[in-house]
């Protein structure tokens, strides 16, 4: 009972018209016929290294001396590229951007050592590089600076016993690693010290490619490295000195100026979509022929010959098939019928039943595509709330909850988001709300409905280890009611990477403040002072009247946030611990900021009070002379700022760091003496030796009020106070040259403080 709506003759037709189109189809160049070198260079490899363009062997047949590579002959086999004239050898070169070069190892057998990466006009690259220490009791530093910045992150290994450590695991046994760089740099400097050990007495530091190293115990016990050896580091590479709107005498055809985010500029070539090649080369990227064996097509899957098109392909249906008309559906086989009434004679086409035939057709497509339709959206909503649950499980929502069940945190202060509220807070993430940011993480600013203004922390990624240390920043955090700690609004767990709401303080930190030479000035020695009191309140208040007591674990200037009065915010806590009633110390693997670190904690592991107290005085000290706790940028003995400070006041030679703006502000000499005397106790090397927070923020607060009444205080300085200061010359404050900004521990990543531009 069908009629035939398609003959013979269509189909031949069809078959010819195809046959016609694909005689004229364009023709692609086979990926091994792409040129790499110009064509006057008849040299394009090194050995078993290509050497593609802009790149060259000799001269003439590189963009420029930038891009010179040096191919050894004499001395290896096979030969060796380098780096222009340097002793950096290559192992590979792409025209995306990046070279993998061989670095060598750093190593330290009880002195300390300093090793660095010296680049000329090329950067280390952040995400494809990691800095990995292998040791036991090991610290290791790696920092960068570029155009009057710095940079610095660093990890510490301990190793007590063999079987403690962990092969493939780099967590701070035997191995630790900071798994980003963290910033753009050309130059990469690294600081290695150990302690020997029955274990190891070496250790050994080296920036390198993520997926070529992993760590075994054997290289702590056995000679792991010999002398000279190199691990593989991956280099970005750019074309300097000028922008993209200068690019068409370099970019070739079928590509595209890509400017490079870096502090001296520059872009580099790309290959538009549907094309690959050098970029670099006349006549530039040639087309992909996506129709070829093996090709990126889905013709064959929708019942269609593929023809390939300049930076892409088309398919057309096969004979006997014909297009469906929804647009990127399947080729249909054309339908056969032949319609006959109820004699059996032949029926014309304008016959009503066929018409019912062809509205029941299309009804019954019709339902089909709402049924399926539904169906689909029923499936994404379902899987939408089968990812949030597990993301909530995944981020310590369970843990949380068991915490508020148990009443070690505040429900009715601790807020659970909603992943969309903070989405409309922020306005989608929108890049101008982003107030801080850094190599692993991003803090915005938003609005809350009720009117709030908060920083919302974000991090870019999420190490399932840190989810305890996570979930202990929102318990802490929710038990404190102090006016100077930033509050902390509530969380967000049904996300991929929990975020944390917070009150939003205005006006940046306190290490922006006294470590900007063009803020320090701004800032007196009487608010300097109401800082350090408000803070040992703090501190005080943590140690003592909390319960159980809570010790910080990571006090140091960038965690002290300042309001639009002055007013200090003590923030971060994702390190803080709680301490039992019944103990006075806790042992636990060593976390915080280099220059911040309690020595005794640091050798015994043992995390008492008094590792606030010693922290708070390295604040001190950094308030008194405005230099940073840690700074690479000039003589050893000056690197270790508490060190430093000590040893002029045990040389009577105080006046010679202290800032020259508090100085000439007029601040009275007993003052500044009796806060550095403070400082001089918090900084004692046994923890038993240095007053309590209870017992500083009392001192501070005295001397604050003996300031503003001075008939309340009618004591001569003592004697030792005294003999601090020498008689000066001429006053000078300190005028650093660039900014560090100093990593720890972060709630929500590893080794990754975010610095904050307004506020957190």
């Amino acid at each position: 009972t069908f009629v035939v709506l398609s003959n013979n003759i269509s189909f031949l037709v069809v078959v010819l018209l195809l046959s016609a189109v694909l005689s004229f189809a364009p023709t692609a160049t086979s990926k091994s016929n792409y040129p790499i070198a110009k064509p006057n260079c008849t040299t394009d490899h090194c050995g078993n290294v290509s050497i593609p363009f802009p790149f060259g062997l000799t001269k003439g047949c590189y963009l420029n001396d930038d891009f010179l590579i040096t191919c050894n002959t004499t001395s290896y086999d096979p030969p060796q590229p380098f780096v222009g004239s340097s002793n950096i050898p290559v192992r590979t070169i792409s025209v995306e951007g990046q070279l993998i070069v061989m670095k060598f190892i750093a190593k330290s057998c009880g002195q300390e050592v300093d090793s660095s990466i010296r680049l000329s006009k090329k950067y280390v690259n952040q995400t494809a590089n990691k800095f990995v220490a292998v040791g036991c009791n090991t610290n290791a530093i790696v920092w960068g600076k570029d155009h009057g910045w710095a940079y610095q992150a660093g990890c510490n290994t301990t190793c007590n016993r063999l079987q403690d450590v962990r092969n493939g695991t780099c967590s701070g046994i035997g191995c630790c690693q900071v798994k980003n760089i963290p910033i753009v740099f050309r130059n990469v400097h690294f600081a290695l010290k150990t302690m020997a050990t029955n274990i190891s007495n070496c250790s050994y530091a080296f920036v390198v490619k993520k997926d070529e190293f992993n760590f075994s115990s054997n290289m702590l016990t056995t000679q792991q490295w010999k002398k000279g050896e190199r691990m593989p580091m991956v280099v970005d590479w750019v074309i300097f000195n000028d922008t993209c709107s200068n690019s068409s005498r370099t970019c070739q055809g079928n590509t595209t100026c890509v400017p490079f985010e870096g502090p001296d500029g520059g872009y580099r070539c790309a290959c538009e979509k549907g094309y690959e090649g050098n970029p670099y080369l006349h006549p530039g990227c040639l087309d992909i022929d996506e129709c070829a064996d093996n090709g990126q097509n889905d013709c064959s899957s929708k019942n269609a010959t593929c023809f390939n098109t300049l930076g892409g392909y088309n398919c057309t249906c096969k004979a006997g098939y014909f297009d469906d008309g929804k647009g990127g559906g399947s080729c249909k086989l054309p339908i056969k019928y032949e319609c006959k009434d109820i004699n059996g004679k032949p029926c014309h086409s304008s016959n009503r039943v066929v018409d019912f035939i062809v509205l029941g057709v299309a009804l019954g497509m019709i339902v089909l595509l709402i049924a399926g339709f539904s169906l689909y959206l029923e499936h994404r909503r379902r899987k939408s709330v089968q990812m949030k649950e597990k993301f909530f499980r995944e981020n310590g929502g369970l843990i949380l909850q068991q915490r508020i069940a148990q009443g070690n945190a505040s429900s009715g202060t601790t807020r659970i988001f909603t992943a969309k509220e903070l989405e409309k807070a922020t306005n989608n993430y929108d890049q101008t709300k982003i107030i801080g940011q850094g190599g692993f993480g991003i803090v915005y600013k938003g609005h809350l409905f009720d009117g709030r203004v908060v920083a919302v922390k974000k991090s870019k990624i999420m190490d399932p280890n840190q989810v305890e240390q996570f979930i202990n920043e929102v318990i802490v955090l929710s038990q404190i009611n102090h006016k100077n700690i930033v509050k902390l609004f509530g969380c967000c767990l049904e996300t991929e990477v929990p975020l944390l709401v917070y009150e939003f303080i205005s006006n940046g930190t306190l290490s922006q403040h006294i470590h900007n030479k063009d803020k320090t000035s701004t800032l007196p020695w009487s608010t300097r002072l109401r800082i350090a009191t408000e803070t040992a309140e703090v501190l005080s208040y943590l140690h003592s009247a909390a319960s159980p007591p809570i010790i910080h674990r990571d006090v140091k200037c960038v965690n002290i946030l300042l309001d639009n009065d002055y007013i200090a915010k003590v923030s971060d806590f994702g390190a803080s611990r709680l301490v039992p009633q019944d103990q006075t110390q806790l042992t636990t693997m060593v976390q915080g900021t280099f220059g911040y670190l309690d020595p005794e904690y640091m050798q015994t592991h043992h995390l008492t009070e008094k590792s606030d107290v010693y922290s708070f005085g390295v604040v001190l000290v950094e308030l008194l002379t405005s230099k940073r706790a840690i700074s690479f940028d000039g003589p050893e003995l000056k690197r270790n700022l508490s060190q430093h400070f000590l040893s002029l006041l045990k040389g009577n030679q105080l006046f010679k760091i202290l800032d020259g703006n508090i100085l000439c502000e007029g601040s009275t000499t007993e003052e500044l003496q009796e806060v550095a005397l403070l400082a001089k106790r918090c900084l004692n090397f046994k923890g038993e030796d240095r007053p309590t927070m209870k017992e500083v923020a009392m001192e501070l607060s005295g001397l604050r009020r003996a300031i503003k009444h001075p008939w309340a205080n009618n004591s001569s300085t003592s004697m030792e106070s005294q003999a601090l200061i020498m008689e000066p010359s001429i006053p000078l404050g300190y005028d650093p040259n660039f900014s560090v900004t100093t990593t720890g521990y972060d709630s929500i990543k590893d080794h990754m403080e975010l610095p904050l531009a307004a506020g957190r």
